[in-house]
Order: structure tokens, then sequence, then C-alpha cells
């Protein structure tokens, strides 16, 4: 599930930059609950939205170091947001509920978010 996370966390990332464009130079703590494990994505997910948006970073990579069924702990490797070599491609509002799917099929976790743009 874990890999599930930093994945959807990328997604994400992509979606507002090009994460290669990215120096993996800093290291930023990120810290999520949630009421069960699809709520605890949407709010892994807002938490770092809000990193980008309030706090102006940008993310390479992402890595959930624990993770429990109410509780997300990882970092995220990047460097403060700079428009001049960090193109941004679009703005993400926010992760949603809307067809929201955290589920485990044949041994993988597969994930969907649909985010408001």
């Amino acid at each position: 599930m874990s890999e599930a996370f930093e994945n959807c966390a990328l997604g994400m990332m992509s979606l507002m930059l090009d994460p290669e464009s990215v120096r993996p130079d800093g290291r930023l703590e990120l810290r999520a609950e949630g009421a069960d494990p699809a709520s605890l994505l949407v709010s892994w997910l807002a938490d770092i939205l809000f990193k980008v948006e309030a706090e102006g970073w940008a993310f390479r990579k992402f890595e959930v170091a624990e993770l429990s069924e109410r509780e997300a702990k990882g970092w995220g490797l990047g460097e403060p947001l700079d428009l001049e070599r960090h193109a941004v491609l679009a703005e993400v509002k926010a992760p949603t509920y809307h067809m929201l799917e955290l589920k485990e099929e044949a041994g993988h976790w597969v994930a969907q978010v649909i985010f408001d743009v």
C-alpha cells in the first residue's frame, strides 16, 4: 500500500509540473491521518498539496516510512519551487473522494484518485 501512496503522490505532482526538473536536494516530512485507508490517501495527498501551494515546494520523489490503516508518515524529496526551472503545467486544487478507490488486487494495491483542477 505504501507504493500506491508514493505513486499517487508522484502522479499528482506530474499533473502540476515535470518531476524530472526537480532536484531531490531537500527532504520534507509528510504526515497524514484518516478514518480508513482511502481517506488516509486523500489526507496524504492534501498534505503534499499544502506543501506545494502554501510552502512553495516542488517534489521529485516520495517515500512512505510508516503506514497503518489510519496514519501515514514519510518524506517528500525535492526543493523550493523555482518558476524559472519548474514549468507549471496545471493547478491542482484538491484530491477528491469522487470515485476514489484503494484496494488490493492479486497481491498489489490499486488506487484511483480524481483531482479537482
